[in-house]
Parts: C-alpha cells; structure tokens; sequence
C-alpha cells in the first residue's frame, strides 16, 4: 500500500491524465461491454501492429531494456483505441462523449474522484515533510 501511495505522491499531471484516459475507458467499456470475440481479436491485431509500429517510433536502436511501464502504454492505447471505436459505433457518442448523461457523469467523476485522491495525498504529504 505505501507503494500506491508514493507512486501517487510522485505522479505527474501528464500521468495522472493518462490515467483518466483509462478510467474514461474502463467506464465506457462497462456500459457498451460486446462479448463479441470480433472485437477483441481486432483490437489485439491492431494493437501488436500499432505497438510495435510505437516501440520502434521511441527506440533508440540500442539493445539496453527500456521502460517496460512504457512499452505496455505503447500496446494498450492502440488497443483502448480500436475496442473503443467498436464499442461506441452507432451509439450516438459525440466524439467521446456517451449521449446518456449518466454515463458521461460516470466517467468525470470517476477522473474527479482519482484527480482528488492524488491532490489529497500531495496534500498531506506535503505537510508532514
């Protein structure tokens, strides 16, 4: 548990939208879930082709390891992207956005709720040091 809480003292803000992505994404795939195996294959085919396309985009040519948070980011959005796409067709989303307002709620406050928990721990941090 004191790995979660300083890796959540420690985050940046452009990690902590990245998770809000994901939170948007997870919220998304509650409500428009397709036990299609169609829809999974894809976004793992795409994925691999994308995510590696990525990997080979940020590489450096040299054969040390890399981040390895890094390379799964480089996998998952691709497939976040392509199951997202497929689940919210001809559901009258506007860009991102769910038409029903619960759903669009959901996700905000779900961002909200991670947004303030990471402020709540700097806060509190911040003031014992």
């Amino acid at each position: 548990m004191n790995g979660l809480i300083q890796y959540l003292y420690e985050i940046k803000s452009d990690k902590a939208i990245l998770w809000c992505y994901l939170i948007w994404y997870l919220v998304t795939v509650y409500f428009h879930f397709d036990s299609s195996p169609k829809v999974w294959i894809n976004a793992i085919g795409i994925s691999a082709i994308i995510g590696i396309g990525l990997l080979l985009s940020v590489s450096s040519g040299s054969s040390g390891k890399g981040d390895r948070w890094q390379t799964f980011r480089l996998f998952l959005m691709p497939f976040c992207v392509s199951s997202f796409s497929a689940l919210i067709k001809d559901q009258g989303f506007i860009v991102f956005i769910s038409p029903k307002i619960s759903e669009t709620l959901t996700s905000v406050l779900g961002c909200a709720m991670f947004l303030a928990l990471v402020f709540g721990i700097k806060l509190i941090k911040n003031k014992a040091v």
